[in-house]
């Protein structure tokens, strides 16, 4: 079978690309170099990653501390009461109920509880109709199991406690209902007073301090934003797209990070709706969580800025210094926001770095720069707006000032151009000296001998 001949195409941009690849691409001698520098890449997050684990794990000492404290006191009360008001008896669910629902994740221990009795409730109607209807056995046993854990995913749709309390408890009904009646109200009262114990001590005994949870939280990616910001401009400067690559391989690096301030604000919010100690907390709580949105918008847009100055860089586009000087002076905005927001005071501070920031987006935007360029500076603008929002501005507000900002700059590189004013229509006598002058023209020439020509008639 012949060859085909490849098909040729005369596109340019095509022809650069594919240009701009071939020169990117490593020759063979450097093919160990590269490859070292990847392990060492390896290295280095793996290095990165068990720093940031020592210290998240640090962090936590205190919520784990608070927890285990709280999830005693709950297993202690719920075993008294439980002896002293459901009569003789192991009442061994009512502290498994309570440490259950201390013990899960914070921010979810009500609806935990609610998901505890309704598994109870589901178990214990599934495992006695059927026991009713089939009998005692292993095989009946495994038909109750099957159906409480299915009807159970039919109404929670995905696993949890409401699951794996409707199967447990189907198992307590098919095997020991036969051998020990009575099992099935006791169990309920059990889960009911386990539960609300543990609800008890959360809110009124032991409720943790929620402000100093989402403080703890938003520690490392404040952290993590002020350093990569300035390392992605020392690396703009240095035209080192190898550095902005990780920088932005760190900052894709923290889905762990704002997992966990997200559990941090669902654990706040609880809190501050269920504990009367914690009620003076819900406006600040409310102005935190409106900026922890805001947070993690800037960092989104962190990660397109390392995207885009890397893309830049390695298409050789020219990236004014005034990038990287905003993206130093965010960075610093971000550290003296954390500081003026954590003593109370308003971020003047912030403000102003902010608007220098902008300022020197637009003076690099007025500057010659190409596509990827012209991305940078959008995507500083935009950060800009999403660090006034988070620092407490209203969104038009920020945007305003964002755009004044940059406006100004922009003017310093390329002054706007005056418009010409319109000039004045001539009066009456200007009109009658310029026919004057005219006619003074006309019979200058007819004497120099050319022809005057006549003025037509009015």
């Amino acid at each position: 079978m012949p060859a085909v001949a490849p098909a040729r195409h005369d596109c340019s941009a095509a022809v650069g690309v594919t240009a701009a690849m071939a020169a990117d691409r490593p020759p063979a001698d450097r093919g160990q170099s590269r490859l070292d520098e990847t392990a060492e890449r390896a290295v280095r997050q793996v290095r990165d990653r068990s720093g940031q684990a020592g210290r998240i794990r640090a962090r936590q000492w205190e919520i784990i501390v608070v927890i285990s404290v709280q999830a005693g006191l709950a297993a202690a009360i719920s075993a008294l009461l439980a002896k002293q008001w459901l009569g003789p008896g192991s009442h061994v669910f009512a502290p498994a109920a309570a440490v259950g629902t201390i013990a899960t994740a914070i921010g979810q221990r009500a609806r935990r509880t609610f998901e505890l009795l309704g598994g109870v409730a589901l178990g214990i109607i599934i495992g006695d109709t059927l026991r009713f209807l089939l009998g005692s056995g292993p095989w009946q046993s495994g038909v109750v199991v099957a159906l409480a854990i299915a009807a159970a995913l039919l109404v929670a749709g995905k696993g949890g406690p409401l699951v794996g309390q409707a199967g447990g408890t189907a198992v307590l009904i098919a095997t020991l209902a036969p051998m020990e009646g009575g099992l099935q109200v006791p169990r309920i009262f059990d889960a009911l007073l386990g539960g609300a114990v543990g609800l008890v001590v959360v809110a009124l005994l032991l409720p943790i301090n929620p402000m100093r949870v989402l403080d703890r939280a938003a520690t490392p990616i404040f952290a993590i934003l002020c350093e990569q910001l300035g390392e992605l401009a020392r690396a703009m400067r240095a035209r080192d797209s190898d550095r902005t690559m990780r920088v932005l391989e760190r900052l894709r690096g923290t889905d762990d990070d704002l997992g966990r301030l997200h559990d941090a604000l669902s654990g706040a919010e609880e809190v501050v709706t269920i504990a009367p100690a914690r009620w003076h907390r819900r406006q600040q709580f409310h102005r935190y969580a409106r900026s922890a949105g805001h947070l993690e918008r800037l960092l989104l847009d962190s990660r397109a800025l390392a995207r885009w100055s890397t893309t830049a860089l390695q298409y050789g586009e020219p990236l004014p210094p005034e990038l990287a000087d905003a993206l130093d002076r965010m960075g610093r905005a971000v550290a003296e926001m954390r500081t003026e927001c954590r003593a109370g005071k308003d971020p003047q501070r912030t403000r102003q770095l902010v608007q220098e920031c902008a300022e020197l987006a637009g003076r690099a935007g007025a500057s010659h720069v190409r596509s990827f360029g012209e991305s940078l500076v959008t995507g500083v603008r935009t950060a800009a707006s999403d660090l006034l929002r988070a620092a407490g501005c209203e969104p038009d507000d920020a945007n305003q000032v964002v755009r004044r900002s940059a406006n100004a700059g922009q003017a310093k590189v390329r002054p706007p151009v005056r418009r010409r004013l319109r000039r004045a229509l001539p009066t009456r006598a200007a009109r009658a000296r310029r026919r004057a002058h005219l006619a003074a023209r006309t019979h200058n020439d007819g004497r120099a001998g050319r022809p005057a020509r006549e003025r037509p008639a009015r």
